[in-house]
Parts: structure tokens; C-alpha cells; sequence
């Protein structure tokens, strides 16, 4: 039933959903540039929303840790716990995680074994911190 207070065509309606398809089934922005998006990204908005999250990503920012934990949980689930670096990389690779988070996970030592992602997050963390700190 048409009501004469809508604002839009049936038209106008249609392409509006068609455009926010992708975003809808994905959850990030999917257009290249931000400035195309429907609705571009909010300063509040969470850091996985910007692009991948990796362990070397923003040193010290706020909230990295629970980012990256927040990242690792959405990629890894409950059942890929507990395992070591290897096996959760082999995860990683397989559900087409970013290299830039994948191979922090690789460099973690073998015989690690890592319960929660939270530990995981607490790990990648600190060996990305002893990578960049100066060697004497």
C-alpha cells in the first residue's frame, strides 16, 4: 500500500537497498573509496571497520588489544582454542585472514600454546613490541 507521505519512488527505494547490499552481507565498507560509500564510517566506529587489524598496526593506541582480540575472536571462534601458533595460522590462512596478521602468528615461538584469543592478542602484542624495540 502506497502512502503520500513517502519520501522516495519504489525506484529510488530499490536502488537505495541494491546499494547497501554489500555492506549489509559483509559488515565493512566495500567500495574503494570512502567518499562512495552510502554511509561513510563514523569516528566511534570499531578499527576493524578501517582496514585490517594487525599486531603492529597503531603502537599504543588505545584499544588495541581488545582490537585485535576482537579480530582474532571473529576469525578463529571458540573451537580453534586451545592450539598452538601453528596450528591457529593454519586457521587463519584457511578463512583468508590479512598476511599482516597471519604472519605475526607464524613468528610466535612453536611449542605456545594459547587458550583464549585474548592471550593470543596479549602475545602478537608483545613480540611486536620486542621486534621494534632498538637492538644493541
Amino acid at each position: 500500500m502506497q502512502r503520500g507521505s513517502d519520501r522516495l519512488s519504489v525506484h529510488k527505494d530499490e536502488e537505495m537497498k541494491h546499494e547497501l547490499q554489500g555492506l549489509l552481507r559483509s559488515g565493512h565498507p566495500t567500495r574503494t573509496e570512502e567518499w562512495h560509500d552510502p554511509e561513510p564510517t563514523a569516528d566511534d566506529d570499531p578499527l576493524v571497520a578501517g582496514g585490517p587489524v594487525t599486531p603492529g598496526g597503531a603502537p599504543g593506541a588505545p584499544g588495541s588489544v581488545a582490537a585485535l582480540r576482537l579480530e582474532l575472536a571473529r576469525l578463529l571462534g571458540r573451537t580453534s582454542f586451545p592450539a598452538s601458533p601453528r596450528e591457529l595460522s593454519g586457521i587463519l590462512r584457511s578463512r583468508h585472514a590479512p598476511d599482516g596478521l597471519v604472519e605475526p602468528v607464524e613468528r610466535l615461538p612453536r611449542r605456545a600454546r594459547y587458550t583464549t584469543a585474548q592471550e593470543l592478542a596479549e602475545a602478537l602484542l608483545r613480540n611486536a613490541t620486542a621486534e621494534r624495540a632498538p637492538r644493541e
